[in-house]
């Protein structure tokens, strides 16, 4: 009789073995799509083994060297891995797990890095750094936006004008020392000029300078005493200084003409509401005969 060892060497039970592997070997093979897969904890499972998959390449995508074509069968890969990730959390989230996009980790995602205008392919590790790829993320970022009025006006506020630039304690006492140091200047100035005018070395008409112009022309300023003579003829009772600080071009109304003007037409608008156009006709004709 033959032991057991000599029974499992034999050909038929190795063809057994090797028919068993397969279908076992079937059985743990990945569904090509996620919509195939029913059940939500294989759909988890699935989920591991991909993100296990793509940290492996992950970390062997750092090593620079491994050739510019195998750099970039990992990086094409890590991408594939990525996107079916994301079809496994989408069919997960339908079979009622969790919603992984909120919860999940994003640290395998913040290792790659998208060219700009390239939204979805990401470069890992090293292949950042191949040919053609390090020129894309070298691009001059994109100016910085001009600001408008309003968003330049939000940071102007009483420091901008000086307003309080008096507040530090410090420009005053600057200011009081320059305007006395500036008074002195002027005293000694005028006390050498009259020196001078008593020695006789410089005339009463030099020591004052020259005249400073007048703030408005002399026609102007006649046309206003003209004005001025005229409102004081009119009213005599008023004093000189009623006449500097006010002149009239044009009639007044009185108060009493004001409150006049403003009871006619309230009543006038009372009319137009509440009269009918025979009841105004009657009145305008009344008015007429009585000759108001």
């Amino acid at each position: 009789m033959a032991r057991n060892s000599e029974k499992a060497m034999t050909t038929l039970a190795r063809w057994r073995a090797s028919q068993a592997g397969v279908s076992l070997k079937d059985k743990d093979r990945r569904p090509y799509l996620a919509s195939d897969c029913d059940n939500l904890q294989e759909a988890e499972k699935w989920r591991r083994q991909i993100i296990g998959e793509i940290s492996r390449k992950v970390a062997q995508i750092q090593n620079a060297g491994l050739g510019e074509f195998k750099l970039r069968d990992l990086n094409d890969e890590i991408n594939k891995l990525l996107r079916e990730k994301g079809h496994w959390e989408d069919h997960i989230k339908e079979l009622g797990g969790p919603d992984y996009y909120k919860i999940g980790p994003k640290m395998m995602d913040n290792d790659g890095k998208e060219v700009p205008g390239n939204r979805g392919y990401k470069y890992f590790g090293a292949a950042k750094d191949l040919p053609g790829v390090r020129e894309l993320f070298e691009q001059e970022p994109p100016p910085p936006p001009r600001k408008n009025r309003a968003e330049l006006m939000k940071d102007i506020d009483a420091d901008y004008y000086g307003c309080r630039d008096e507040d530090d304690g410090i420009i005053v006492p600057l200011e009081m020392e320059a305007e006395k140091a500036a008074v002195k200047a002027k005293v000694r100035e005028w006390k050498e000029k009259q020196n001078k005018v008593k020695t006789g070395q410089m005339t009463e008409e030099e020591a004052q300078g020259k005249e400073e112009e007048p703030l408005f022309p002399s026609s102007s300023v006649d046309e206003e005493d003209e004005d001025m003579a005229d409102v004081s003829h009119l009213n005599p009772a008023t004093t000189e200084s009623e006449q500097q600080c006010f002149v009239a071009h044009v009639p007044v109304p009185s108060q009493k003409e004001i409150e006049e003007a403003l009871l006619h037409r309230r009543k006038m608008e009372l009319i137009q509401r509440y009269a009918s156009d025979a009841l105004q006709e009657e009145e305008t004709e009344a008015k007429t005969m009585l000759g108001v």
